[in-house]
């Protein structure tokens, strides 16, 4: 178990140093458009005097064919046929809907947590027949909360896909909870021998 604690760290450590790697490549890139706005900035304007168009040198033979644009007059007869059938639309979420209901969610977990993580802790220390050191019970949290923006992000764009924008923020947290509870329980029941107690009965 102690290996595999060492192998998420050495996971996460690199995927922190590629997103420090990809933040540097960032702020380059930003670095060399600024310079490059500045250089056009200040470029002086192009001014142009005047434009004369000498039609008489144009010569045209033959002009033949039919140029539409839009609707032909001859097919308003069939506007019917462009109704359209909304029923399987999906519109997207609107980043202000989903940025509202992603806050009201949050909210509600945060106090979840709050409430009643030290309990969900110890029913599976229970359960399990473990004892681990009360420091576990903040790192969870924490670990919980890095992971929740994504976790909700992906029940809401799976609820607009699937009831075309029905919402209900209700039964995101409940699964929301649910996750918590699996992922409590494996966190504790994974931990390494060397991390945790038995209970003495």
């Amino acid at each position: 178990m102690n290996q595999q604690l060492n192998t998420y760290l050495q996971q996460l450590h690199a995927f922190v140093e590629a997103q420090e790697k990809r933040i540097q490549r960032l702020e380059a890139a930003v670095k060399k458009l600024q310079e490059e706005t500045e250089v056009l900035k200040s470029r002086p304007p192009m001014q142009v005097d005047r434009i004369e168009y000498k039609f008489d040198q144009l010569k045209v033979e033959s002009l033949e064919g039919t140029l539409n644009i839009g609707l032909n007059p001859s097919e308003l007869q069939n506007i019917e046929d462009f109704a359209v059938d909304n029923k399987n639309i999906k519109a997207p979420v609107s980043p202000k809907n989903q940025m509202k209901r992603t806050m009201e969610i949050e909210d509600a977990i945060y106090q979840y947590l709050e409430r009643e993580l030290p309990e969900i802790t110890a029913s599976a220390q229970k359960k399990l027949n473990i004892n681990v050191d009360d420091s576990y019970i903040a790192f969870i949290k924490e670990d919980i909360k890095k992971q929740l923006p994504n976790r909700i992000d992906f029940y809401i764009q799976q609820q607009a896909s699937e009831r075309s924008g029905q919402e209900n923020n209700e039964e995101i947290i409940e699964l929301i909870k649910k996750e918590i509870h699996n992922g409590v329980y494996a966190f504790i029941s994974h931990l390494p021998e060397n991390m945790k107690g038995m209970n003495k009965e």
